[in-house]
């Protein structure tokens, strides 16, 4: 591995890149520039001893290449790849952290989207195992009918304002799906 650009020690020996330099590789960078609006900036003082004495520990080796925020130059030595990214999914996510800064409302919001994604890439990728996505009973539309499930919902709860949405919310995605399925099949059909 070869050393980083900008290692996270406390005695940097590489310079700092420019403020115009900063500002084209982030967007956005440069806001807290006025020492006024930094209030970390009476207390900083280079030199100061620390007490903390340690080495840049050696680097994970990345297998695959990971997303990073354009705001770091690198990743922590160690990280985690509890959930690699794959498909559709993986390249919205991957768009976001190349393209949007994480104070960008786009960034989180194209991640947001790469979930939702997600999840309709593990519905469809059910269906082709011995053990497809059950909708009724993952939903939890069984407990309403057990354990005083209908009868809480007439209660004084807090979320009892938007329950109408909720069987357009969960169901809804899953009929419109049946729907669209019966006219591809029905297209067929009539071609034959």
């Amino acid at each position: 591995m070869t050393e980083p650009a900008t290692p996270y020690i406390a005695a940097k020996t590489t310079p700092m890149e420019s403020r115009v330099a900063l500002r084209a590789r982030i967007p956005g960078w440069g806001v807290d520039l006025d020492p006024k609006d930094r209030p970390s900036f009476p207390r900083e003082q280079p030199g100061i001893q620390t007490g903390a004495h340690w080495k840049f520990p050696d680097r994970q080796p990345e297998a695959q290449p990971r997303e990073r925020s354009i705001e770091h130059a690198m990743l922590t030595p160690a990280f985690g790849t509890s959930a690699p990214l794959k498909g559709a999914s993986g390249a919205i996510r991957r768009y976001a952290y190349r393209r949007y800064s994480e104070g960008r409302a786009a960034h989180w919001l194209l991640l947001i989207a790469a979930d939702r994604v997600d999840a309709w890439e593990s519905h469809l990728k059910s269906f082709a195992t011995l053990r497809p996505d059950n909708p009724i009973t993952e939903t939890g539309v069984g407990s309403e009918f057990s354990g005083n499930g209908l009868k809480s919902r007439a209660g004084k709860r807090v979320d009892v304002n938007h329950a109408w949405m909720d069987p357009v919310i969960v169901a809804g995605p899953w009929v419109l799906a049946g729907l669209g399925a019966a006219a591809v099949l029905r297209a067929l059909r009539s071609r034959r």
